[in-house]
C-alpha cells in the first residue's frame, strides 16, 4: 500500500484479507479469555494481552504510520496512557527525560511522577530548537510539534540527529498533525506518539491513544508496560477508531483547508493579535513546518483583547461548541487560560476547525467576534 494515496489507505487500512460471506471489517470482539489448551502459543490467550479486534486498528494505524514498512503500533486506553507508557517503560531512577515547556497540559503531571520516581527532568521551548541545549546524558527527548496550543514547530529531523549522536531517544507527540500531516518515523524519531482521541478518530466520542515504532525492542517493551498497568482500550472503543480511520483523509482534507481560510480572515482583523497557524505563510512556525509537514492541522490559535471579550465571543458562536479537545468534525474552541496549566494570555482562544461548510463557519466567527466587541 505504499503507492497508494492517502485517501485509498485510510479506507483500506487493516482490513483482514476477505472472506466469503464474512464482513470486510469484523465486529468488535468481547472476550475476556480465549478457548486454550495446551501450551499458550497462539495470538489470542487473554483479554488484557491481544484482542483481534487491537489487531485490525494497530496494522490499520502501522498502515497510515510508514506505508509499505514494518513497524509496530500499540494501542491504549487513552493519550495520556500512551505517553506515559514510553515515558515510563523506557527510563529508570538515574535517567535524564528532556521535554516541552509548552507541551499539553498535563505533561507537569508526568514530570512530577518521573521525578517522584528519581528520573531527571529537563525542560525547553519548542520553538527555536531550544531542546537541543538539554540533551547532553539524556535517555530520552520528548518533542510536541506542533506544540499544543501554542502551535510552535521545531525541526524534527535536526533534533533527531542531535539526540542519536547523543545516543537520546526521541519520542514526538503527533496528536496536532496526525500520519497524514507529518510522519515522525520518516523524520528519525524511535517513537510516534498520539491521542486519538482527537483527529485520528474525529468523532469526540473515543478516548484512545497509540504508539508506533520500528524498533521491536522498543515496541515490546511499550506493549509489555500495557500489560502491566493494563491500560488497555474497550474492543468497542476499538471497532469505533477503526470506522473512523476511514474518513481520516476526507476529515483532515477539509479540516486544514478550512483552518487556513480562517487564519487568512483572522489575519487582517485588528481585533485578532498572536495569531498562530503553521500553515500560513506569514507564521513563525512555517519555514520549519513546510519542509516536514504534509498538513498543517485543524488547530488555529489567536489572543482576543481580554478574559471578557473572548468569553463574548465563545458565547456569539453559534456553528462552534465551547469545549476542550480538538480535531474533531464539529468546531470547538476554548478559552485556554481557564484551566490554568499552560502560559498563555486570559484572552488566548484554541479554535479547533471542523468539517462544516467554510462559509458558514467564517460567517459565524465574523459575527462572533462583532459581537464581542460590543
Amino acid at each position: 500500500m505504499s503507492t497508494m494515496g492517502d485517501g485509498t489507505r485510510a479506507v483500506r487500512a487493516g482490513l483482514p484479507e476477505p472472506e466469503q460471506y464474512e464482513p470486510t471489517l469484523p465486529g468488535p470482539v468481547f472476550a475476556a479469555h480465549f478457548h486454550l489448551s495446551g501450551e499458550p502459543v497462539g495470538p489470542y490467550t487473554y483479554g488484557r494481552d491481544t484482542n483481534p479486534t487491537w489487531t485490525h486498528l494497530e496494522r490499520a494505524i502501522s498502515e497510515l504510520e510508514a506505508p509499505g514498512e514494518q513497524v509496530e503500533t500499540t494501542v491504549f486506553a487513552s493519550g495520556m496512557a500512551a505517553i506515559s507508557a514510553v515515558l515510563l517503560s523506557q527510563t529508570r531512577t538515574g535517567d535524564v527525560v528532556v521535554l516541552p515547556d509548552d507541551g499539553y497540559q498535563a505533561l507537569p503531571l508526568v514530570r512530577e511522577q518521573l521525578e517522584a520516581y528519581g528520573v531527571g527532568v529537563r525542560t525547553a521551548p519548542t520553538g527555536g530548537d531550544a531542546q537541543l541545549e538539554h540533551l547532553e546524558g539524556a535517555r530520552l527527548l520528548w518533542i510536541e510539534t506542533p506544540s499544543n496550543p501554542g502551535l510552535d514547530v521545531c525541526d524534527v529531523r535536526r533534533l533527531v540527529e542531535a539526540a542519536h549522536s547523543a545516543g537520546v531517544l526521541v519520542a514526538v507527540d503527533n496528536t496536532l498533525a496526525t500520519p497524514l500531516g507529518q510522519r515522525p518515523l520518516d523524520l528519525g524519531a524511535d517513537f510516534s506518539v498520539a491521542s486519538d482521541t482527537k483527529g485520528m478518530t474525529g468523532h469526540g466520542d473515543i478516548l484512545l491513544g497509540h504508539v508506533t515504532c520500528r524498533d521491536p525492542r522498543l515496541a515490546a517493551g511499550v506493549r509489555r508496560w500495557r500489560k502491566v498497568v493494563g491500560a488497555i482500550p474497550g474492543p468497542m472503543e476499538a471497532w469505533l477508531a477503526h470506522r473512523s480511520l476511514a474518513t481520516l483523509q476526507l476529515r483532515i482534507e477539509r479540516q486544514c483547508a478550512t483552518a487556513l481560510t480562517l487564519a487568512e480572515a483572522l489575519a487582517g482583523r485588528t481585533d485578532v493579535t498572536g495569531l498562530r497557524y503553521p500553515g500560513l505563510p506569514g507564521d513563525p512556525s512555517y519555514p520549519i513546518a513546510v519542509r516536514q509537514m504534509r498538513r498543517f492541522g485543524s488547530v488555529v490559535s489567536f489572543e482576543l483583547a481580554d478574559e471578557q471579550t473572548a468569553e463574548r465571543f465563545l458565547a456569539a458562536l453559534r456553528l462552534v461548541d465551547d469545549a476542550t479537545s480538538f480535531g474533531g468534525l464539529r468546531s470547538t474552541a476554548e478559552r485556554r487560560a481557564r484551566w490554568g496549566g499552560d502560559a498563555v494570555a486570559e484572552g488566548f482562544v484554541r479554535f479547533s476547525v471542523g468539517a462544516e461548510d467554510p462559509a458558514d463557519l467564517l460567517a459565524d466567527v465574523e459575527r462572533a467576534l462583532a459581537a464581542a466587541a460590543l
